[in-house]
């Protein structure tokens, strides 16, 4: 991935981090839905140079150049088509998706942005890509490709209307005379015909509704409504069909103190590693991050090293979907809060989020970027500790899920005796870890606890052992209908 270039940016302005956060949000909700190719036209950003310069970033190779800068008019205008073109795929794409609410609103919000004529648009190889600025703009008018069409579509309906006062004069003409002698005659003959009946029949529907009403009595009362009530409460039978282990609402009102769970995500550089590759080739990786044994290589080569040994699925791109997707199949009257390993020394703690606002806590999980700052490092330790502080596995069941590639490279004190205390503190407190490096080096803080280990080096087996984790918690109980 290169950096096509890098703009000034506000980290203290609450504005700015906010359209960052939804310009990740909205990327990361496009990009399954998007080809290589239509993607390829939103630049990735990234806070860079202590978070003073937002850089922009794409998978596109190639010298990049503003759109602006080109001469060639005909280039120029081949590539404003294409850039057109793939927007109209992104509109499509966004009306063919299901949406939530607050995704509705995210994708109607930023479409007019990424529109905006106040962008960059670079070219890489003929290849447009936008650089937001954040900043308003107005969406470029195609005036031009409307303007002949107004004057051929005035003579056509003015053909047309002439057309048909012609017919209908005609008609009119024709019919019109034709139409008199036949209404005059009729008029004698109605008069009769109205004032007669009128007089006979007022007598008689006074006694008739009366016997109308009596006759029809009797079949309102009768069977017919009957039979239609045992035909009702078939159809309501395949409401009833719960699955197995079902939680149901009264279950779920009556139980004042349930439980809690606490999700560590490990989010440290260790995890932008690619699950395609075998393990040794990715401990050769970690040597030559640690200790630049990439130095005699070509700047070229270590580009192409790099990108091979980043390339998706990544551990960390694995780990959000099946983190995400898992958090669906917990009960709803558990509350879930998310504790991240991104640096040292200490880990990153959110509140505890309830059923109504999982969807917040899934993109919260969705943004997670590993950072080199303060030297990046997994605080496992801290993490723990934290996590265990905000639960109570005396009173109640609690639950810690640790998702993670190796141990603790920031603290020096032991994580097994920690866990051992903690386990002896709070024994309801139960812990499993989905271990994507299958090195076994975190193996004791499941075994304190009664939990379970789930070695997880595939994309596949991230999938298969996150439910495995999940399920061995007995908190996965759907609600009952």
């Amino acid at each position: 991935m290169q950096r096509i270039t890098r703009i000034a940016f506000d980290s203290n302005n609450p504005d700015t981090i906010l359209l960052l956060e939804q310009y990740h949000s909205l990327l990361l909700l496009l990009k399954p839905y998007l080809t290589e190719r239509t993607f390829s036209i939103l630049a990735t950003p990234k806070l860079i140079d202590n978070q003073q310069y937002v850089g922009w970033y794409t998978d596109l190779e190639g010298q990049p150049l503003l759109l602006d800068n080109i001469i060639n008019q005909l280039q120029k205008g081949e590539i404003t088509k294409k850039l057109q073109t793939r927007l109209n795929d992104i509109e499509t794409a966004v009306n063919l998706m299901s949406l939530s609410n607050e995704e509705q609103n995210l994708v109607s919000i930023w479409l007019p942005k990424i529109k905006s004529s106040s962008n960059l648009i670079y070219v890489i190889n003929d290849e447009p890509v936008i650089v937001n600025t954040f900043q308003e703009g107005v969406q470029p008018a195609p005036a031009p490709i409307f303007a002949p069409i107004p004057f051929w579509h005035w003579w056509h309906f003015l053909l047309l209307a002439l057309f048909l006062v012609g017919l209908l004069g005609l008609l009119w003409y024709l019919f019109c005379p034709l139409a008199k002698p036949k209404i005059v005659p009729a008029e004698p003959v109605s008069k009769p015909v109205i004032s007669a009946p009128v007089e006979e029949k007022q007598p008689e529907p006074v006694p008739e509704p009366a016997t109308i009403l009596q006759q029809s009595e009797p079949p309102l009362v009768s069977e017919p409504i009957a039979k239609s009530e045992p035909a009702l409460t078939p159809a309501a039978v395949p409401k009833v069909k719960n699955p197995p282990n079902c939680i149901t609402k009264e279950e779920i009102k009556k139980n004042s103190n349930p439980s809690k769970m606490v999700m560590i995500f490990d989010n440290s550089l260790s995890m932008t590693v690619t699950l395609n590759e075998p393990p040794q080739e990715v401990e050769k990786y970690f040597q030559y991050m640690s200790y630049d044994y990439g130095r005699n290589m070509s700047e070229q080569d270590r580009i192409n090293y790099e990108k091979r040994m980043t390339r998706l699925p990544t551990r960390l791109s694995s780990s959000k979907n099946v983190a995400t997707s898992s958090i669906d199949k917990i009960q709803q009257n558990i509350d879930i809060s998310l504790v991240t390993l991104t640096s040292c020394p200490a880990a990153d703690v959110s509140p505890f989020y309830n059923y109504t606002n999982r969807g917040t806590l899934k993109r919260k999980i969705k943004r997670l970027t590993p950072t080199a700052a303060g030297g990046g490092g997994t605080p496992l330790y801290s993490g723990l500790q934290k996590a265990s502080q905000m639960l109570d596995g005396v009173k109640r069941d609690d639950y810690i899920l640790i998702i993670s590639d190796g141990e603790d490279n920031c603290s020096r004190n032991n994580i097994c005796t920690l866990v051992n205390y903690i386990a002896s503190q709070k024994p309801r407190l139960k812990i499993n870890i989905v271990d994507i490096a299958g090195e076994h080096k975190i193996d004791c803080i499941a075994n304190a606890t009664g939990g379970k280990v789930y070695i997880a080096q595939s994309s596949k087996d991230m999938i298969k052992q996150m439910n495995k984790a999940v399920s061995s918690l007995k908190i996965n109980r759907p609600t009952c209908q």
